[in-house]
């Protein structure tokens, strides 16, 4: 049998001089008296940001256990599926945090865990939240004390968090044998020897269910080839937002020199995405919304926008198409801005790339060392400081789902107003046209949007839409359920968008191979009708699968209404299957 942990969250002590402090998982297959024959994987060590470390041990002698830790939260952000699969086999799931890092405990609490909870999708999975380390800075609990109460991650704040998930809480002030072995390992080795027990049952019932008498046996068709979803579509989230910024399409800043000579073309929801500096020279915060100087400095000594440059557009042109004006002060910097732009617009993590083609083009390493130093006051986050060992991590956040996803669905700089079901819905040009073709050609060619603000949507619902427009924005997908994800998959399919549509498939037959055969037979859902909407709208993967799984659960299906519809010629388009029961001579086995 095997056991399958996944271990999601950094509990690093961001405060800790240690950099080589080992994780919870890792110290738990190493001082625990009940693993043996410990192997990580190669590719995992090996590669340069990995994003998960598989460990196998063999545990209670003949148990293999399998250890997936995933330190960092962006995979739920950049690859779904990836996520989604790990969720989906684990039979124990162990949440960690650093009690003196706030911000991650709250970006965990506001974002991660509802993630985690839609993809267990009611599923009995036992959770452990772990709350590492011993806290710097203790706030007191008086009600009417002033001191700061944000510096660290208290106890009730961590129990709170488990009453909600429905987990086990656990504080471990350090990583030593008590707390590894006697108070971590005692409650994981419980739920470990739970989902053993539980796996041993679940296959008791199967060998008794095979042992049954004989049954009518369904038609047989032949097995669907192995379909290219299965294995995940690789994502052109990054270079749809690269290719942005050299076909400039609806670009609304120009920066200029101070001799006034154009350097390069850009579009401020991406700027605005990683950058308060921007976010302050475009007027989406206020200086009193930025509480640290530095970034007010930025703003002030590299940047100016010309007077009259933010007016409104006439009337019925979009915003979009005039520019804003922006003087770049710094001439060094100026020198060097189409590099960080490509920088920025790949996502904000190719930094050695950044400073290796700095040098190339100055040639001097003040100047480097200065310009490199200006974009690091571009990229801070207000008040931490962000060192190069920062820059060449992953503190930097990515220019992916957590950035653009602040303007998703949001006023702030929308240059688009979709109607759909008299209802509004904003957007950015810029983000649609990088994302999606068929928006790229109705909003540059000779289509009456081109040159409107309102744009009506028919054909889907709000809600559909929205979906599919954070799909766009954020790169993820998670359908609330089958029919959802299938009026996400006829939107996708509106629009051209091949990856997305491809999600909505594999999680329909996700969800329908995990569906036992009693909730099949109750539900209410109609699979032939999927089945003919699959047909309809070109999706032969889905349509071939959905085909096979009727057949397979042939004595589920038949004794219902919808089945009549497969034996009416062109109910379903060609080529359409007719099916009839002729009792074989040999045995009593329908054929088909």
């Amino acid at each position: 049998m095997t056991v399958n942990i996944v271990a999601f969250g950094n509990e690093r002590d961001v405060l800790s001089e240690d950099s080589q402090q080992s994780s919870l998982m890792w110290s738990y297959l190493r001082r625990s008296a009940l693993i043996s024959e410990i192997d990580s994987s190669p590719s995992a060590e090996h590669a340069r940001s990995p994003v998960t470390t598989e460990y196998q041990a063999c545990i209670f002698g003949n148990v293999r256990l399998v250890v997936h830790d995933c330190p960092l939260w962006d995979i739920f952000d950049s690859d779904w599926y990836t996520s989604r699969s790990l969720i989906g086999g684990a039979d124990i799931i162990v949440i960690k945090y650093s009690v003196n890092d706030k911000t991650s405990f709250q970006d965990l609490k506001d974002s991660y865990v509802p993630m985690i909870k839609k993809a267990l999708n009611h599923c009995s999975v036992p959770v452990i939240i772990s709350a590492v380390g011993a806290r710097k800075n203790v706030p007191c609990t008086c009600p009417l004390c002033t001191l700061d109460r944000r510096s660290c991650v208290t106890t009730s704040e961590g129990v709170q968090l488990a009453k909600e998930f429905g987990a086990t809480y656990l504080e471990l002030h350090a990583l030593n044998d008590f707390y590894i072995q006697k108070y971590f390992g005692g409650v994981l080795e419980y739920f470990m020897i739970q989902s053993l027990n539980q796996k041993s049952s679940e296959k008791m019932k199967k060998r008794k269910k095979a042992q049954k008498c004989h049954r009518v046996q369904p038609p047989q068709l032949e097995q669907p080839e192995k379909m290219p979803i299965l294995k995940g579509e690789a994502s052109h989230y990054d270079s749809d937002l690269h290719n942005l910024l050299f076909c400039c399409q609806c670009a609304d800043v120009a920066f200029y020199s101070e001799d006034s000579s154009k350097v390069v073309e850009a579009h401020k929801v991406i700027l605005c995405s990683v950058s308060h500096v921007f976010m302050l020279l475009f007027d989406v915060k206020s200086p009193a919304d930025i509480h640290d100087p530095s970034i007010l400095r930025t703003a002030q000594s590299l940047f100016a926008v010309e007077a009259g440059a933010g007016l409104p557009a006439p009337h019925g042109v979009p915003p979009c198409s005039v520019p804003v004006r922006v003087v770049v002060k710094d001439s060094v910097f100026c020198s060097c801005l189409s590099d960080i732009l490509h920088f920025i617009y790949s996502g904000a993590f190719q930094w050695e790339r950044l400073e290796e083609d700095i040098k190339k083009k100055l040639k001097d390493s003040e100047k480097t060392e200065h310009v490199l130093e200006k974009v690091k006051c571009i990229l801070k986050t207000p008040g931490k400081v962000n060192s190069l060992r920062d820059c060449q991590s992953h503190q930097i956040k990515r220019l992916y789902s957590t950035s653009l996803r602040l303007f998703f669905n949001t006023p702030v700089l929308a240059d688009v107003i979709f109607t759909i079901q008299g209802a509004t819905v904003p957007a950015h040009r810029a983000v649609l046209v990088a994302r999606c073709e068929v928006m790229a050609a109705m909003f540059n060619g000779n289509y009456l949007e081109a040159n409107s603000i309102l744009v009506p949507v028919y054909g889907v619902s709000k809600d559909t839409f929205l979906s599919f427009l954070e799909y766009l924005y954020t790169d993820s997908c998670c359908p609330a359920s089958i029919l959802q994800a299938m009026s996400l998959l006829i939107c996708a399919e509106m629009y051209q968008v091949m990856r997305l549509q491809h999600i909505c498939e594999l999680y329909i037959i996700t969800q329908l191979q995990s569906m036992p055969s009693r909730e099949l037979a109750s539900t209410s859902l109609s699979i032939v009708s999927l089945l003919k909407k699959a047909k309809f709208h070109n999706s032969d993967c889905l349509s071939t699968w959905l085909l096979h799984f009727i057949a397979t659960n042939y004595l589920i299906f038949s004794q219902k209404p919808e089945f009549q519809d497969l034996s009416e010629k062109g109910e379903l388009g060609p080529p359409c299957f007719v099916w009839t029961l002729v009792p074989s001579s040999s045995s009593e086995t329908p054929i088909l």
